[in-house]
């Protein structure tokens, strides 16, 4: 009976074992291996166990026992080798004596718990649930009761894995593999999935992710450029809960599109529509104004769109954009350079949802656009117009006057903006709490007393880079006492 309940351990250990070295092999090269003979049973009381001499296929030999750790316990303590005198020390395993034994040994009247032995399963699994998913792994290789508990379905709703060396194929495979067990084939319980920076992902990992885990609600791979539109699609198609994705760096991927097989099987009631929210793809250079259309004919829920330095967009994809989704709240074009005013008047089309715009160097704006955004956008919060040159004191009196809620503005780069600009948003944006004037040539110390004067509710303002007296500094000091001041002029201190 010893010895059966010993393999049946040793092969517990030896799963844990590869599922932790599986995800840390890159990164960690000199992995603790828990010894393959310590055999444990559950269910029995910890004064009933005693040490004799093992089995011959329980022995450690002694080479692989000075390089391994000390034998544990189903508690995870150390186990007194010294004690037995039939065994060399190098050899000692725990076994349980035969059924309906009721001896207690000596050393088990001496036997000292680590103090974390005592704590009960659910404080572990509440310290466990602070862990990462490394981390967990590794928990799961000390003893029997913590591989139970690091393998608790509650702790897994998240994955996240990071290391530009990881072979993050195999550990998604290996992971998701080893949460199916309860239910082959399918892991209800991951809802996210994060592993940015992981450049050895591909699409094999996520057509993991997909098939097994369909109530997937997050998903980051940002920065893995060798994900393409395939995975893409293949993850849309078999998670219909996905609500959170980014693909920020992603530069392979052109658009987002149900797999054709999926849009045979909607009904015509159902459409083609995905239920993402939140879309970020920054940096995917390759994504073009028909890739757009596309986007947003299927995904017409969205919300959050970050678009940054997809810089083969045009005006006429803003115009598919407001068409199909107006809901979207927050719209990020930075460098965007193709984008125009006529974009933002297709950007206004948005009208009352738009909370939050930035055209930070789109260099083709003008106040004509900027006109349009302010008349039909006025719950408007933050606008970040840096860099776009074509702005002036005219632009911003009408942002002043039609986004009265106006709370983080950056207007940093734009020559033409003035102190004349400054004076219409100190009256009429008066809850102004963050803003930004780097390198603005024009704007002196009148427009900054304006703004300490009236918005005292001011956090941060930027003036690196202009033209501005230590005096005009001071009167802001003294006005807006928790305003950070971001200067380079040596005289204010």
């Amino acid at each position: 009976m010893g010895a059966n309940n010993g393999k049946q351990y040793g092969s517990e250990g030896k799963g844990s074992s590869s599922i932790s070295s599986d995800i840390s092999s890159s990164t960690d090269h000199t992995p603790t291996k828990a010894p393959k003979n310590v055999a444990t049973t559950e269910g029995l009381d910890s004064s009933t166990r005693t040490l004799s001499t093992p089995s011959p296929g329980l022995i450690l030999p002694s080479k692989s026992s000075s390089l391994s750790s000390p034998a544990l316990s189903s508690n995870g303590h150390e186990t007194n080798s010294s004690s037995s005198s039939s065994a060399p020390a190098e050899t000692v395993a725990v076994i349980h004596p035969q059924p309906g034994t009721h001896t207690r040994s000596r050393q088990s009247k001496t036997h000292h718990y680590a103090p974390i032995d005592l704590l009960p399963d659910h404080t572990l699994l509440q310290i466990f649930s602070h862990l990462s998913t490394n981390q967990l792994c590794r928990c799961a290789r000390v003893c029997r009761r913590w591989y139970n508990l690091a393998w608790d379905p509650r702790l897994w709703s998240t994955i996240q894995l990071t290391g530009e060396l990881l072979h993050a194929d195999r550990a998604i495979r290996v992971l998701t593999h080893r949460l199916c067990q309860d239910t082959p084939n399918i892991c209800l319980t991951l809802e996210t999935v994060v592993v940015n920076g992981c450049k050895r992902l591909t699409d094999r990992g996520l057509h993991v992710v997909a098939q097994c885990c369909p109530e997937l609600r997050r998903l980051e791979v940002a920065g893995c450029y060798n994900i393409s539109n395939e995975a893409v699609f293949e993850v849309v198609s078999r998670c219909p809960n996905l609500e959170h994705l980014n693909l920020s760096g992603c530069s392979k991927v052109t658009c987002i599109s149900l797999t054709q097989e999926a849009s045979l099987q909607l009904s015509p009631l159902h459409g083609q529509q995905i239920s993402i929210h939140y879309l970020d793809m920054t940096d995917c250079f390759s994504l073009e104004d028909e890739g757009l259309r596309t986007i947003a004919s299927h995904c017409p829920r969205l919300t959050h769109l970050y678009l940054r330095r997809c810089t083969r967009l045009t005006d006429e994809a803003l115009r598919h954009l407001a068409l199909h989704c107006p809901s979207v709240r927050e719209l990020s074009l930075s460098d965007c350079r193709l984008v125009g005013d006529f974009g933002l008047r297709e950007v206004a089309r948005l009208e009352g949802c738009l909370r939050y715009l930035s055209v930070a160097h789109c260099t083709r704006i003008t106040d004509v656009g900027m006109r349009y955004v302010a008349r039909y956008c006025p719950r408007l919060r933050y606008l970040n117009a840096r860099g776009c040159e074509g702005l002036t004191d005219h632009g911003l009196s009408h942002l002043a006057r039609s986004c009265p809620r106006l709370k983080s503005l950056d207007v940093g780069k734009c020559p033409l903006v003035s102190d004349s600009g400054l004076e219409q948003l100190a009256m009429y944006c008066q809850g102004l709490r963050r803003v930004s004037l780097r390198a603005c040539e024009s704007v002196t110390g009148r427009g900054l007393k304006a703004l300490a004067a009236n918005c005292c509710e001011l956090q941060l303002l930027n003036v690196q880079d202009c033209e501005v007296s230590p005096e005009a500094l001071r009167f802001v000091r003294r006005h807006c006492r928790r305003c950070v001041i971001e200067h380079t002029n040596p005289a204010f201190y």
